[in-house]
C-alpha cells in the first residue's frame, strides 16, 4: 500500500525540518550529551511552539487530540535530526495520562506537556532499573506492579527540582542519559486503569519510535550518499562502485520498505501493526548504520564526527519499546506487549 502525505502534512514536515535544520541539532545534541540542557529546553519549546506534542494530549488539556498519522509526520523529522530527549516518553507519557478516569493527573500534568513547559520522561514495567533523561525531566512517572492491560499497577510521579547531583549511566547514544529514579515519589493511581493506560502509553510509543527510526535511518542513508560522492579511490568517487551502490541500495529498500508501515500502523493503531512497523524501521536504520559506518571507513568511528550521532541512536532505538524479538512475538500472536526498555 502507498501512503501520501497531504498538503497540510508536507507542510508541517517542511516547518519542522526548516526549523531543525536551522537549530544545528548536532552542537545540540554534544551539549545535552554532556548534561548542558539550555540549548536543548530551548529547542523543545519551539519544537512545542509547531504543536508536535499536542499531538498525543487531548482537546480538553489543551491539545490537539489524538493525531497519530502527523505525530508519525513529527518524529520522523526529529529522528532526521537526532532531537535529543524524553521525546518518546512524553508522548507515552501523554498517553498514560490520557486514560478515562486520570482526569485529575491529566489536567495536572497536560497542559505543560503540549505547551513544551513540562519535560516528562515515564518507566513502565520491563524497562530496566533506569528513567532516561531524568536529569532534565520535570515530572517523572513510574508504573510498578503488572501494570499491562487490565492487570493491577501503580502508577507514581514525582516533580520539581532534583535534590543533589543526578545519578547519571551512559547509554548506547551519549544524548539519551540514564538516571536512577527519583526517591521521594508520591503514588498518583492504582488498579487495572493503570494497566490500560500502559497499553496506551507502549502503543504510542512504538509508533513514535519506528517513526523516529526511519528518521534516522534517511539521515543516515543522506549522508552517506553524499560521502561516497566525495570521497575518492583510485582517481574515481567510491560512489561509483558497484559494490557500494549495493550497499546503499539496500538500505534504500529497507528504509522504503519500513515507511508504509510505519503510516500503516499510525492509521490503525493496532499493536500487531505497530509491533511490525517498529520492529521493521528500527532494524532498517541499523542495517543502514552498519552501511554507513563501512562506507565511511575509519572517520566513522570518531565520536566527534557527527555521523556518530545518528549512529548511536539507531542502535538505542532498536532494543527500546520492545526488542526485535518482543515485538516479532506481538505480529506473530504469541508475545507479550511490554517491552519498555530505555536503551
Amino acid at each position: 500500500m502507498r501512503f501520501l502525505l497531504d498538503d497540510e502534512q508536507t507542510a508541517f514536515a517542511r516547518s519542522l525540518d526548516g526549523l531543525l535544520t536551522a537549530a544545528d541539532t548536532p552542537a545540540v545534541v554534544r551539549s545535552w550529551g554532556a548534561g548542558d540542557h539550555g540549548a536543548g529546553r530551548a529547542l523543545w519549546s519551539r519544537i512545542a511552539e509547531l504543536g508536535v506534542f499536542a499531538l498525543a494530549v487531548p482537546e480538553a488539556y489543551e491539545g490537539v487530540g489524538a493525531r497519530p498519522v502527523e505525530l508519525a509526520v513529527a518524529f520522523v523529522e526529529l529522528g532526521r535530526h537526532a532531537v535529543p530527549g524524553p521525546v518518546v516518553e512524553t508522548v507515552a507519557a501523554a498517553a498514560l495520562l490520557s486514560e478515562p478516569g486520570f482526569s485529575h493527573l491529566a489536567k495536572r500534568f497536560l497542559p505543560g506537556v503540549a505547551s513544551g513547559e513540562t519535560v516528562v520522561t515515564v518507566a513502565l514495567p520491563g524497562g530496566g532499573p533506569y528513567v532516561l533523561d531524568g536529569d532534565v525531566a520535570d515530572v517523572e512517572l513510574r508504573v510498578t506492579g503488572g501494570g499491562f492491560g487490565g492487570e493491577e499497577g501503580q502508577l507514581w510521579g514525582a516533580s520539581g527540582a532534583r535534590e543533589g547531583s543526578p545519578d547519571v549511566r551512559r547509554s548506547l547514544d551519549p544524548a539519551r542519559r540514564l538516571c536512577v529514579p527519583r526517591s521521594g515519589s508520591e503514588l498518583l493511581a492504582a488498579g487495572p486503569r493503570v494497566g490500560a493506560g500502559v497499553a496506551d502509553a507502549v502503543r504510542w510509543a512504538r509508533l513514535a519510535t519506528a517513526a523516529q527510526a526511519l528518521g534516522v535511518g534517511l539521515a543516515l542513508l543522506d549522508r552517506t550518499v553524499a560521502y561516497v560522492k566525495q570521497r575518492r579511490q583510485f582517481g574515481v568517487p567510491v560512489g561509483s562502485f558497484q559494490a557500494v551502490r549495493h550497499r546503499l541500495a539496500d538500505a534504500k529498500i529497507a528504509l522504503e520498505f519500513a515507511r508504509p508501515l510505519v503510516f500503516g500502523a499510525a492509521v490503525s493503531m493496532e499493536p500487531a501493526d505497530l509491533a511490525a512497523a517498529k520492529v521493521v524501521a528500527c532494524e532498517a536504520a541499523y542495517a543502514t548504520a552498519r552501511t554507513a559506518l563501512q562506507l565511511h571507513g575509519a572517520i566513522g568511528y570518531t565520536a566527534e564526527y557527527d555521523l556518530s550521532l545518528w549512529l548511536g541512536r539507531a542502535r538505542a532505538l532498536r532494543c527500546v519499546w520492545g526488542s526485535p524479538g518482543e515485538c516479532r512475538g506481538v505480529v506473530l500472536g504469541g508475545g507479550g506487549d511490554g517491552g519498555a526498555g530505555v536503551g
